[in-house]
Order: structure tokens, then sequence, then C-alpha cells
């Protein structure tokens, strides 16, 4: 769909709140509308000189007829970033992301800006405006399709039944189609972060399509994604983290771990069936991991520490003072590390398939072990955004092995299009580092440790470590070889029971299935 139509659809949608228009004088300065066309329908849109298609291949029109867009994929990659951005960006920053490695890189920078610059600038409007160390583009006379249909899902309208289809039929197109660059990590993980912001506006402005399989999102998913408030918080670092409460009742906080999306979540055979559980008793907040989800892809750290502050700054904004703090697999260490902090905030521990230390400071793992866990870092970084799901495959068969076949294969979709290669491998470099052991006589909270007793991801015997570290503490073993549960099966009712039961006993609980 060109951005002309999509401009059209724009208007008929938004006149449906006529005032809400008249207030828009700064985002709307590049649409030209006469007084008249306010009228309860939209009877002519004044069409400017540049239109941009984002949505499907990148597509430049000036006055309805096609540009021919330079032959050079960094040079096409590069004005979508400048546009999609709407950010001032250095040169050197540009260089890293498309030109990293030719001997010349400011020249090669120099040769694509001279190329777009000649197409896209015209008298009276310099889109693309450089400066010896800054380059922007500037909206002047421009429209974009994917910009236009953001700001609608930002003002919470919703197409009626007429353009509905239209709509649908433009966000079923992937964003950048044809723009990858699989050798420049730094602006791959943008574009597929983009990618995935696209999907998030397709269920915003679509919502009863659920997600990218095109399979409906069940209605009890539905309503509580409906119902999910989101909020950005910023570390001191700049990255800026996405969290989300739902549900009512006192809080209940759950840590990062591999992997979340504040939104897909609620479609997942992992996530879903666990959080519409948690959020009867409590006011779940829960937020995405640095690097992952909806919070920021470019983070500058993802170590441990990072992981930490940012749990510490979600509890900040959150407002919680004193709460249980749920923390499942890795982010077991991330609670762990949190509450020997603030032992006066965390009420009780919740601790899920979690360890102490991780396999590269963990003595139990042999050579031949640990040299097959750097392989699997090395065929990360390589091959995980591929549309071969071979290397997704790989967790996923360790993370829930007993799931079926179409399971497996949607959270593979699922974790290809929750984080990028770049910073899966991140994460696993972390996760290889972690160590809390020392960290454990510092709980001073009721602990309540579960593990799954076929856990192939972490073998259980890491839980029994765990729990027999920290003083108090009870464990539970479930009959499950997942090391994420899925909501059908038994073993996910048994663990909300018996986190129910813990904390509604202060941590005493009764003997049940525990040893």
């Amino acid at each position: 769909m060109s951005a002309g139509m999509l401009i059209a659809l724009y208007f008929a949608v938004a006149t449906r709140n006529p005032g809400w228009i008249a207030g828009r004088a700064g985002a709307d300065q590049m649409l030209r509308v006469n007084d008249t066309q306010l009228a309860g329908h939209v009877s002519k849109v004044v069409m400017n000189d540049l239109e941009i298609d984002v949505l499907g291949g990148l597509s430049v029109r000036r006055n309805g007829s096609i540009l021919k867009l330079p032959a050079s994929r960094k040079a096409r990659a590069m004005l979508a970033y400048l546009l999609l951005t709407g950010k001032p960006q250095h040169r050197e920053r540009l260089c890293d992301l498309f030109w990293e490695g030719p001997d010349d890189p400011r020249g090669a920078l120099r040769s694509a800006l001279w190329k777009l610059r000649r197409l896209i600038n015209e008298p009276g409007a310099e889109r693309i405006v450089a400066t010896r160390e800054w380059v922007r583009f500037e909206p002047v006379a421009v429209r974009i399709d994917f910009a236009r249909l953001t700001d609608l899902a930002k003002r919470g309208i919703l197409p009626d039944r007429e353009q509905y289809a239209e709509i649908r039929a433009a966000l079923d197109q992937p964003l950048l189609t044809g723009l990858d660059l699989p050798d420049h990590a730094l602006y791959q993980a943008w574009l597929t972060a983009m990618r995935e912001e696209s999907e998030s506006l397709r269920t915003r402005l679509l919502p009863d399509l659920g997600t990218r399989t095109g399979n409906p999102m069940e209605p009890q998913s539905q309503r509580l994604l409906q119902r999910q408030k989101i909020g950005f918080a910023q570390v001191k670092d700049g990255t800026r983290i996405a969290w989300a409460r739902i549900g009512s009742g006192p809080p209940l906080i759950k840590a990062a771990n591999w992997l979340n999306h504040l939104e897909l979540d609620w479609d997942s055979e992992v996530w879903s069936p666990l959080f519409q559980e948690l959020a009867r008793d409590h006011t779940l907040i829960r937020y995405d991991e640095r690097g992952n989800g909806m919070s920021d892809w470019d983070a500058p750290d993802l170590g441990f520490d990072a992981f930490v502050t940012d749990l510490e700054t979600v509890v900040a904004k959150s407002g919680a003072e004193h709460f249980p703090l749920l923390g499942i697999s890795q982010g077991a260490a991330v609670a762990i590390e949190y509450a020997a902090r603030n032992p006066e905030r965390v009420s009780h521990l919740v601790l899920w398939g979690g360890y102490a230390a991780g396999w590269r400071v963990d003595d139990s793992h042999d050579t031949q072990s640990r040299a097959e866990r750097e392989a699997l870092i090395t065929l990360v970084s390589k091959g995980w955004g591929r549309d071969d799901s071979s290397y997704r495959n790989l967790f996923s068969r360790a993370l829930i092995p007993g799931a079926t076949m179409a399971e497996r294969d949607a959270f593979d979709e699922f974790q290809r299009k929750t984080v990028s290669a770049a910073n899966a491998a991140r994460y696993l470099e972390t996760f290889a580092d972690i160590d809390v052991r020392h960290r454990l006589d510092a709980i001073q909270c009721p602990t309540l440790v579960m593990h799954a007793r076929g856990d192939q991801r972490v073998p259980v015997e890491k839980g029994t470590e765990l729990a027999g570290s920290i003083r108090g503490a009870e464990f539970v073993t479930l009959p499950t070889d997942n090391h994420l549960l899925l909501g059908r099966e038994q073993s996910s009712e048994l663990f909300v029971a018996h986190v129910r039961e813990f904390l509604s006993t202060n941590g005493k609980g009764s003997a049940g299935n525990r040893r």
C-alpha cells in the first residue's frame, strides 16, 4: 500500500475525532489539509511532494512517480535508518553501522550521502541535512507510511471495518524487505528491533489478529493484553527498559529472563498461562530485559550488574516498597542479587529452574561440555536470525523438550523475533559467567526453590545446591522435563499452586510435594 493511500486512511480514521486533529499542529505540520475537509469525512487529501513506504521494500515517490534509489544496499539502508530514527546521527555512528570494513569509511559515507541528497533534496526542501559531524533527516513535505500508522496507534484510534483490510495489508508486509545486512551486527539488531516494533504496531491497531502467526489470540489473553499498562524506565546509562503491570492486589515482581516480550508473551504457550494465573491474585509487575523485547536493543552493557540495575530501576518506577520476587532460569540469580542488596524490600523469594553459578565458573562442567557451550555461542551469533530455525531449535528442544512440534515452532519464531543474533550471543556470554554463590548467605526472606525433575538445560542438582545454600529455603521438584513450563501441563498448575500457598502462609507452607 502506498503512503498516499495510508494517509487517506489516516484522515478517515482520525476524523472520527475531529478535535484530536485540531490539536496536532506540531505533529501534522507535513500535512496540508483544507478546513472544508473536516466535516465528518475526508473529501480530499492534498498530496505532499514525497511519499516513502517502508512497509514491504523501501519505496520513494515524488508526485506519484517512483524514484530510482541508489544501487548500494547500504545507502538505501542508511536512508531508512535516518528517516525512522528521526534523530541526528554522528558520522562516526553511521560509519560503524554501515561501513565498518572499508579502508575509507568516511569516504564511503560521503559518497552515499551525495547520491541520496541529490535524490531526496530539492529547492526549498533540504531533507537530508549533513554537517561536518552530524547527519539528520528533516521530514519536510514528506509522508511515511509507518509513521502515520504509528501515530494512529499512539492516539488509541483503531480502524473501522472499511479501513481494516487496507491497513492489515500494509502491516502484513515485513518492514524494509531486502535491506538486511547480515554482516553488520549493529544495523541488523536495529532492523530486527524495528520489525518487532512493526509487529507490535500490528497488534495494537489490529488487536483481534493476534500475533504474526495469524492464529487468533485466546480471548482471555487478548483481554489481559488490552488491560496491561506498559511504561518505560530509563536507567542511568541511558538504556530504556519497558515494563508493565497487570492485575490487582499486592505487587508481585518478576525478574527478566530468557526471553520475554511484554506484548507477544500473551500469545505464548509458555508465558501467557503463567502470567494469567499470577495476575489473578496480584498486581504482576514484569519487564523486558535490556537487549530484547520492547526494551532498548542497542544497550551498551548486557552484563549481570546491568541486569540487576534494570530490576532496581523498574522497582523504583513501579512504586512497590515490599513485595515477593520471582526469578526464573538466569533471572533467579538476578533476583538473588537484588534480594541480597535490598533485604528490607523483598518479602518472599520464589526461584524456578535457577542456578547460582554459570558453566564457566562451575567446576562440575568437563572440558567437552565447556567446548560444546562455547561452540553454541558462536553458532547463535552466526545463525540466530536466519529463517532456518535449526539454531533456535537447539534452545527450544532444551528449554521445552516436552513440547509438540507446533509448540516448538511457535517458540522458535518467538525467540527469533524477540532478540537479535548479536544480543542472544551476548546474553549467553553473560549467563556463563554468573556467580552469586557468595550472596546466598545474605538472603533473609522466606525462599521457595522449585525445579523440573528432568530439566535438560539446568539439571535438578543445581536447584538442590541452590536451596541447600539458602538459609531455611524450601525445595520442590515438579514432574516435568521442561525448563520453561507449558501452560497445558499439570506441572504448570502445580507451580502456581505452590507459589500461592507459599505466599499466603508467609513462606511456611505445607509438605505436599516438597522434599
